[in-house]
Order: C-alpha cells, then structure tokens, then sequence
C-alpha cells in the first residue's frame, strides 16, 4: 500500500513529496503485479510449466535461469513462485525462499537463511538461530522444518556463482532421493555466467538435472513500458514528457538493463528532489544516468571473482600506461600473468583466461573485437575496457586480496 503523503504535516519531512509518492516501485527488490511486468510473458510460463509439479503436489523440476544484469531473471523467478504458492492444489502445501548468494555465500550461511526464512515456530516448534549451529546441525533442522509444514519446496538462488563452492547445490537437489525429507525440492539457480554449469564437478551436474531458460535483454520499447508502469511512483504531473523515453533510451544503449531503467528513474527523481526542483526534466536525467552507470559498473566489478578482478586488472595496467585503448588477448595474458607473480595467485590457461575475458565481456564490462591482419596474420581478439580504467582499477583495488598491486 502506498504511503499517504496527506498525513505529513510537517514541512521539514514534507517536502520528499514534491516529486515522489511511493519510491517502494523503484526499489531493485520490489516484485511487481502480474500487470506490471513488462516482456517476459514467455519466460514466465516456460518456468511455470518447470515448477508445475510443486502445485499438484509431486516434484518440481530444476531450473538454470541466465542473462544479463537488469533481464528479469530475478523478478520473474520470485513471481512466478508466488503463484505457484497460491496456485497450489488444497491439499498441496509450498514452501518458497530466496537467498541471495552475494550475502550469503558460504555453505552454512546459505542454509542457515533457508531453515529459518521457511520455519514457522508456531507452526513447527523448531528453533532456529542465526549463529552458533555446525552446517550439518542446519541441514538437520532444515529437513526438519521442511517436512514439518511442506509437500514442496521451491528455492532461489541468486548469483549461485558467487557462491564458495557447490555444495549447497548438491545437497539440495539430492535431498529427495538421499531420503533426507518426505516432500521435494525444486531449485531455480540464476547467473549472469554463461559458463556456471560448465565448472560444476559432474557429480553435481548428475544430481542437479537441470534445464535451461535464457533471458534476453529488454529493447526500449519494453523498457519505456516497464517505466510507465511505475511512474505512480511520482506525484502526478512531476514527470516531464521526455523523462522516461530519455532513461529507456540510455538504459537501451548499455545492454537493455530495466534495473539500470529504473535506477536512472529513482536518481532523476533524486537529483530533482536535491535542487528544489517542482518537475523531473531532461537535465536531471542526464546526470542521474552517469551516476547510475558508475554503479552498476562499480557492482559488475566488485562482485566479480578473484581471477577475473586479477584479468581486469591487467587490461586495466595495459590501458592506463598505453597511448592505445585495446589490446590483443596475447598482451593482456602476459600482463596477467605479471599480476598473478606480483599478488601470489594460480595462473590459470590461455583458454580459461580467455572464457574470464568473453565472460566480462558478457557482462559489459569489456569489449572484445575481431580484427584479420591478413593471410599471413589470421584473424585476432583485442580487448577494451568500456569503462574508464581509472575507475576500474580503483574499484579492483578496493578487493583486499588484491591492494598489494597497489605498491607495484
């Protein structure tokens, strides 16, 4: 329910409502009603058909969802398992629980969360404390809880990649068949890399038994669509003609991000709010996109893992002291070797290195190009950072695994 912006009388609180009426719509969490999502009309009933046996009460299958940052990956995973909790039959009972893998991204963290956002206390009599329990004493009362209140069990793991290692996904989907618990488990493990399920040993590639659904970046029409839905986040009037076009238009530009839409939106409104504006016009927009472009790369990198931040940094040392701004795979690969010696790291083969590269690339933090040098030259990768690689180093720098290359 929206805030009632009438009952604030206060004139030092009052004025946040120039420009916003519920800021909640822009919030990157919030899931939406079913007619405000924008799109992903097919997504959402590919999943459902994956996730239709949690409703009529025997086993959901297993779901690798992959995109982009900013496709709808998350929000239609956590949709379309809240219909499947009310579509269920009567005598059907789902569980649903997402976790976030970027903050909980140990194996006890992971499961810890689970037990105690699917406990009901009153419901169970079970206890379950944040800290202080051994990984197996979690699992234990997770079967345990599970069993107490469910037939099925529906479970989101977002950015799994930034998980430690796999074994929450291994016991998870082998819950069921190891006779850990009466009802099922289905799992929907979301990631930005392509390559994931290539790096799983292959005993949790057998028990997973996962099928695949790919999300393709919004197009600006879709993202103007997606903006308009929420505009009700602004007071009526507040929002000049070309405000949400301008933001899908940028948004459109870097990979068909919504988030990134969306945040552009929230700043606009934000920048207008802090210069005492009456109306959020073209100019807030502007500035609102570079401030969310510097976050969103900020994240991309930060989040990224310890061999991809040391195959940045190498680009980034290449970019920073080169008259050029791309380089050949072959000149970034000695550069990250160099960095590897330096900060003490494995150094990994030509070809992961060059997976670590097509998948930053993949994000949209490098550009990759082909370039033929001719018959006698064959034909070449060069690398580019689409940021600017001061403030790549300096967000790669922030990683305390790898501070030391600052005194190199």
């Amino acid at each position: 329910m929206a805030p009632d912006s009438s009952s604030i009388d206060d004139p030092l609180f009052d004025a946040g409502h120039r420009i916003f009426a519920n800021k909640d719509l822009l919030k990157t969490g919030h899931v939406p009603e079913a007619d405000r999502i924008v799109g992903r009309d097919e997504e959402i009933s590919k999943l459902a058909t994956r996730l239709n046996g949690a409703v009529h009460g025997y086993s959901p299958e297993n779901v690798m969802v992959y995109g982009k940052t900013g496709t709808g990956k998350s929000l239609v995973s956590r949709h379309v398992c809240q219909r499947a909790r009310n579509a269920a039959q009567s005598d059907v009972t789902i569980g649903t629980a997402y976790i976030d893998c970027a903050e909980d991204n140990t194996e006890t963290q992971a499961v810890s969360s689970l037990a105690a956002k699917l406990n009901d206390e009153d419901e169970t009599g079970i206890s379950v404390p944040h800290t202080g329990l051994s990984t197996s004493k979690y699992y234990k009362l997770l079967w345990e809880t599970l069993d107490a209140q469910y037939d099925s069990t529906i479970v989101i793991l977002d950015e799994v990649d930034l998980m430690n290692d796999d074994s929450v996904l291994m016991k998870l989907s082998r819950a069921e068949e190891a006779g850990k618990i009466e009802g099922s488990i289905g799992i929907i493990a979301i990631s930005n890399k392509i390559q994931y399920i290539d790096d799983l040993n292959e005993r949790v590639k057998s028990s997973f038994q996962h099928k695949e659904l790919f999300f393709k970046p919004y197009d600006a029409n879709q993202l103007r669509e997606i903006m308009y839905n929420r505009q009700d986040a602004f007071r009526e009037g507040v929002l000049s003609e070309d405000v949400i076009p301008l933001s899908a238009a940028f948004a459109a530009q870097e990979h068909g991000d919504a988030r990134k839409a969306i945040d552009i939106l929230r700043h606009a409104g934000e920048v207008a709010f802090e210069e005492e504006a009456d109306t959020v016009r073209e100019s807030h927009v502007r500035q609102a996109q570079q401030h969310a472009e510097k976050d969103r790369f900020r994240e991309l990198v930060s989040g990224a893992p310890t061999q991809a931040k040391a195959a940045l940094l190498a680009l980034t040392e290449l970019s920073i002291n080169a008259s050029e701004d791309a380089f050949l795979t072959s000149q970034v690969y000695d550069q990250y070797e160099r960095v590897c010696e330096f900060l003490d790291m494995d150094v990994l083969s030509v070809r992961r290195f060059r997976d670590i590269l097509k998948e930053q690339a993949f994000l949209g933090v490098v550009e990759i190009e082909k370039i033929n040098k001719g018959s006698a030259g064959g034909i070449h990768l060069q690398n580019r950072l689409i940021e600017d690689a001061h403030v790549v180093r300096e967000t790669i720098l922030e990683d305390t695994r790898m501070q030391d290359w600052a005194s190199e």
